[in-house]
Parts: structure tokens; C-alpha cells; sequence
């Protein structure tokens, strides 16, 4: 498995836990729900804002995101 795809599934596990849906974090991030998604299924990278917006707003660490234990 790609290293994007690992982090879209891991983004995506942390979301639902949280019960928060695409729409809402995409409009947080001033993005459509389906340019959201792409993030999601790994079709785009995030940048390095996006990764600490997420990790802070979904209580995650970057390790969590990337898949690395601690």
C-alpha cells in the first residue's frame, strides 16, 4: 500500500471516530467534499498545514496519521 493511501485510511478512521463528517471538515478547510475525499482515499497529498490542522483538530498525532508507532 502507497504511503498517501495508508494516510487517507488513517484519516479517514480518525474522522469517524470523532463523528464528524467530510462536509464538515471540508468546509473548515475551505475545500469541496469531494477534493476533501481525494485526501481520503489517497488520490492527493496533504500539505503540511493540512496535516497539522487535522492532527490538532482530530486529537491525532502526525505518528497516528502516518501509521508509525511510537
Amino acid at each position: 500500500m502507497n504511503l498517501a493511501k495508508s494516510v487517507g485510511e488513517n484519516l479517514k478512521a480518525a474522522r469517524q471516530a470523532k463523528g464528524i463528517t467530510q462536509k464538515q471538515i471540508a468546509a473548515e478547510l475551505k475545500k469541496y467534499q469531494s477534493d476533501y475525499s481525494d485526501y481520503e482515499t489517497g488520490k492527493v497529498e496533504l500539505d503540511y498545514n493540512k496535516i497539522v490542522y487535522l492532527c490538532r483538530r482530530l486529537d491525532i498525532t502526525p505518528n497516528d496519521l502516518f501509521g508509525f508507532d511510537e
